[in-house]
């Protein structure tokens, strides 16, 4: 099957055509479609979804779909790669830092339903596209806040129409469980668990997360990630099963006066006080 790469970070395209000139397809980026105008048949995963002028649709990498193009059909495409929304977190609001563009779009349940738009959102998302379109003209869209804007209203009529027609995202944002499940798995790795390395295997932006962790743990991230670690190291040394080198080397140390000289920041002890214990 024809995959379609794409290392432009934004691109905007828009044809009209009787047939769909291209294969049934997946692609390495994220695309959102807006119907101008035609019908036909969205072949998209395994679902046949009617479309007709107004329609919106999302596609999230490895997604596989096809056009049989009933009306002649005129098409707007924004084509985007992960960079682009990590290059612009700075201008989303919490909400999108969150429940990330990305996130949404890689919902199952939004491939199998067509969004449906009351007359107000339906005529905004039209605007929407048209304001896209008249801005193209500019060299620089990639990196201008106002596309970035209007990409981003378009989430915000996404998740109204989610909202009316009572469809619940899944796979969009936290799940408070999985991120302490997360750090304990991890927390004798310490590149996994820097704010880096959880930001992104959560698809959360780096500048929110510590925000968020606190608001919802009531301790912050740094704080609970040492308070584990000494917990966890004591509870080493107690059992006196392992050396202080081998503790040292579980929790990647680089060597046990690195452990001892942590510990005692965090404990006002040394290990070898504790041992006595």
């Amino acid at each position: 099957m024809k995959k379609l790469n794409q290392f432009d970070t934004l691109v905007i395209d828009e044809f009209e055509e009787d047939k769909y000139h291209l294969p049934t397809h997946s692609h390495t980026y994220y695309e959102i479609i807006y119907i101008i105008k035609g019908s036909g048949i969205h072949q998209l995963n395994n679902n046949l979804l009617p479309y007709q002028s107004g329609n919106l649709f999302v596609l999230s990498p490895d997604d596989v779909h096809y056009f049989d193009i009933k009306k002649t059909t005129r098409f707007f495409f924004i084509k985007f790669t992960d960079t682009y929304f990590n290059s612009n977190r700075k201008l989303s609001c919490d909400e999108f830092l969150l429940n990330t563009p990305e996130n949404i779009m890689r919902d199952k349940s939004l491939k199998e339903n067509v969004l449906k738009l009351d007359e107000t959102c339906a005529n905004i998302l039209k605007n929407t596209i048209n304001n896209i379109r008249a801005y193209n003209c500019k060299a620089n869209i990639s990196t201008s806040p106002i596309a970035f804007y209007q990409i981003l209203s378009i989430f915000g009529l996404i998740k109204e129409s989610l909202q009316q027609q009572n469809i619940k995202i899944t796979g969009s944002g936290i799940d408070n469980d999985q991120i302490i499940s997360y750090i304990h798995q991890n927390i004798y790795k310490p590149k996994l668990v820097q704010i880096k390395s959880i930001a992104e295997h959560f698809n959360i932006s780096q500048s929110y997360f510590g925000t968020y962790f606190k608001r919802n743990f009531s301790i912050s991230y740094r704080d609970y990630i040492s308070k584990l670690k000494v917990q966890l190291i004591e509870k080493r040394i107690l059992n006196k099963q392992l050396s202080m080198k081998q503790i040292a080397y579980e929790f990647g140390f680089t060597d046990e006066s690195h452990l001892s000289n942590y510990f005692k920041k965090q404990r006002n002890i040394k290990p070898s006080a504790i041992k006595k214990l």
